[in-house]
């Protein structure tokens, strides 16, 4: 990764927009929770049809996971559209942060350079807490040193920050 606030800007196609790598992947899965949520949700219904007191307790019941589910699901959409926005944001600023970290023959980021590399991340976030674009960079430094948990905290943060 690059220090905050000289990112080199990356070379990006002009002939016409291609899709996220992950999106075809995300919505498989969308589509397999679909059929899930049509399966639980159908048996909800035919458990409240049913008349019986407890099926009915349990039919209303099992009604609700397929709500959560797809208020899960559009938290995560809704999450993935404002990281994108932030990422285009960036781009066009030419500070989008470049991933130049040594790696393995195998792939894997050097923990050593990934950990060093963190620091002027956190100080920068230390040092303007409100600023989208240094918790959005955070969040890409504490993912290469490892942390996913932080990384999406500190993401989600940058989101909402962004949004405000």
């Amino acid at each position: 990764m690059s220090e905050p606030g000289s990112g080199r800007p990356v070379e990006r196609p002009t002939s016409g927009r291609k899709l996220p790598r992950g999106l075809p992947g995300a919505i498989a899965v969308t589509a397999l929770l679909a059929l899930y949520i049509w399966q639980i949700a159908g048996r909800g219904v035919s458990m409240v049809r049913t008349g019986e007191p407890v099926l009915i307790a349990i039919g209303l019941g099992v009604l609700v996971i397929p709500l959560l589910v797809i208020g899960l699901i559009a938290k995560e959409y809704w999450l993935a559209a404002t990281v994108q926005k932030m990422a285009d944001t960036l781009f066009a600023e030419g500070n989008l942060p470049v991933d130049d970290l040594p790696r393995s023959p195998g792939g894997r980021i050097d923990r050593a350079a990934a950990d060093e590399a963190f620091e002027p991340y956190r100080v920068a976030v230390e040092a303007a807490p409100e600023d989208w674009r240094a918790r959005y960079r955070l969040a890409f430094a504490y993912d290469a040193a490892g942390d996913r948990r932080r990384a999406r905290e500190a993401l989600r943060h940058a989101a909402r920050l962004f949004r405000a």
